[in-house]
């Protein structure tokens, strides 16, 4: 009896230890309407695992959006991308909420923005951060209103719940939100890779889609394959949440060999800084050519990412001649909905194995040194564990185009390129830029640095680029009214800007002299000015708006309008 009751308190204690409890009920839903997700906490995004989930907000602005517990208002920040406005509550629980992509902040907190703002004359705020007695909060209070600002694909609201000491970013979802749930994830595709140089999938050294049937809800069969050597796998899989028709992440995956787990992965928490180790996490250069993204089941070595648990040879599978094996990948979302793939592996004899051409050119990339390359006037330059490991580099310029390999390689830094723009005289120079071309029929500026004789950028993303020439000013249109027009009961001014070159880099407004606030919609081009921001004297005023290109070319809209100020 007393080694019985030693280990059920032993199993107890492995169980309490092996789950990490996030407290219940604590944080409320921060929007009044039942929640449904666009957007799931670590869906794989482009360069990131998402850091929270996207409540939908019904298509629209303007939802109230309330403090998820009791805290104080952290942290505000505005920025024309990424979240857009954004707010953060301290709770002193432990833990910090974040409320991204908002349309305004209550009236209190808005008002104090907008000193910010007209003081610094400056739509960005950067980090605001306030201590506990400035912005005190109630759980259930009114903090702020919906949007669409930032980064945003459409209205919603993103929510995170961190860790306020380290900043690591948490599941919301374990936190007792409720979400309603019971389709399993959906399983689109298996892929083979080949691992070692005697390594086969059906006698193929390369990586191969493995045909899938599905056979009933959340079980599907893959055709038998013929492997030998060291092999992996990869799975396209997406998850549904009712109501909802996104294609959102799951939470879990894990591969069983014979009814061993050989791989486990989970997005229960994460660090901001292990985010860029997605890349590694899936196939990259198959969804750089066809925007399709597997995750790989087993783990590459470069790959620091911390969510991965009870890994045997970190998920790679050695295959036999003459043993069979049953390959099972698992995919669970957050309520336990599981799908399950069936993979059933015998190992076979290889076939006559020949000693693959090693692909070499005159640019040798040690991964763990410096780099530095130069040819027709372009040089590259990437610093030490740029890449996550030793190639040869695709170097080349030809018809003005640098190509710097292709874009199907994940670098870990940003390297720099320099293009020598000697031969351009002065005028030119003011006008040049370099571009990226990973969308030829759309350049896209790419931050450029001028010295006298150089022009340098920096870049994350491998592939092509070129010097562009930009000689168009922005447009202007005025929306709504013309010049010397009343608009009494015009509540904002609107201007739709536009630049075809370089892009549009700043804005800068007056109304009769003195620097106004206009908000820029990116995605729908349109600047907009709210007249409660400012009391007008008098009745007639004049507007002026000046918008630069990224290149220094400037257009300048003055209009003049007449306005009685309305109580």
């Amino acid at each position: 009896m007393k080694r019985l009751l030693i280990f059920a308190l032993f199993l107890v204690q492995s169980i309490c230890f092996a789950q990490k409890e996030y407290p219940q009920n604590y944080f409320r839903n921060p929007l009044d309407i039942p929640i449904y997700l666009g957007g799931s906490f670590g869906e794989l995004r482009s360069n990131h695992f998402h850091a929270g989930i996207d409540i939908k907000t019904q298509g629209k602005e303007g939802l109230n959006v309330y403090a998820a517990a009791d805290g104080y208002v952290s942290r505000i920040k505005v920025q024309q991308f990424g979240y857009g406005k954004a707010l953060y509550i301290t709770h002193p629980n432990g833990f910090t909420t974040v409320y991204g992509h908002l349309n305004k902040f209550n009236d209190e907190i808005d008002a104090y923005v907008k000193s910010i703002q007209y003081k610094k004359e400056n739509y960005a705020t950067g980090n605001l951060y306030f201590k506990e007695n400035q912005f005190p909060v109630s759980k259930g209070e009114i903090v702020a209103i919906s949007g669409d600002t930032g980064g945003s694909g459409g209205p919603h609201l993103h929510f995170e719940i961190r860790n306020t000491a380290t900043e690591n970013i948490i599941n919301p979802l374990l936190f007792g939100l409720k979400v309603k749930d019971d389709i399993p994830p959906i399983i689109q595709a298996i892929k083979g890779y080949s691992l070692s140089a005697d390594a086969r999938i059906n006698q193929q050294r390369k990586s191969f889609q493995i045909p899938i049937k599905k056979i009933s809800k959340g079980n599907y069969v893959a055709d038998r394959i013929a492997t030998s050597g060291l092999i992996g796998f990869g799975v396209s899989v997406f998850d549904r949440f009712n109501g909802a028709p996104n294609k959102n992440g799951i939470y879990s995956l894990e591969m069983k060999v014979n009814g061993k787990r050989y791989y486990y992965h989970d997005v229960e928490t994460f660090a901001f800084s292990e985010s860029k180790f997605i890349n590694l996490h899936i196939d990259y250069a198959h969804y750089k050519r066809y925007k399709r993204k597997y995750q790989r089941t087993y783990k590459l070595t470069p790959n620091k990412l911390s969510t991965y648990e009870e890994l045997i040879n970190n998920g790679r599978i050695s295959t036999k001649e003459g043993f069979n094996y049953i390959v099972e990948i698992i995919a669970k979302d957050f309520k336990g909905n599981t799908s399950i793939v069936k993979i059933p592996v015998a190992g076979k004899k290889p076939n006559a194995i020949f000693d693959e051409e090693l692909d070499s050119t005159a640019y040798f990339i040690a991964s763990k040194k410096f780099n530095k390359f130069s040819t027709n006037k372009v040089t590259v330059a990437f610093p030490k564990n740029s890449f996550y490991e030793d190639l040869y580099l695709d170097f080349k310029v030809e018809d003005g185009i640098a190509q710097v390999h292709n874009s199907t390689v994940p670098l870990d830094k940003n390297f720099t390129l320099t293009f020598d723009v000697s031969d351009y005289d002065e005028a030119e120079k003011q006008q040049l830029y370099i571009a990226s071309l990973a969308y030829p029929k759309y350049p896209r500026y790419q931050y450029t640095r001028k010295k006298d004789s150089t022009f340098f950028t920096t870049s994350k993303t491998l592939g092509n680029y070129t010097l562009m020439i930009d000689n168009q000013k922005p447009k202007i249109n005025l929306l709504h009214f013309k010049d010397q027009q009343w608009i009494s009961n015009s509540k904002t001014i609107q201007v739709k800007i536009t630049d075809v070159g370089s892009g549009i880099k700043n804005w800068r407004a007056t109304i009769d002299g003195e620097w106004i606030l206009m908000q820029y919609n990116h995605k729908k081009k349109i600047l907009t000015y709210n007249f409660s921001d400012k009391k007008l004297v008098g009745s007639k005023h004049i507007f002026k708006l000046v918008v630069q290109d990224n290149v220094g070319n400037t257009n300048t809209l003055s209009t003049t309008f007449f306005k009685k100020q309305l109580n």
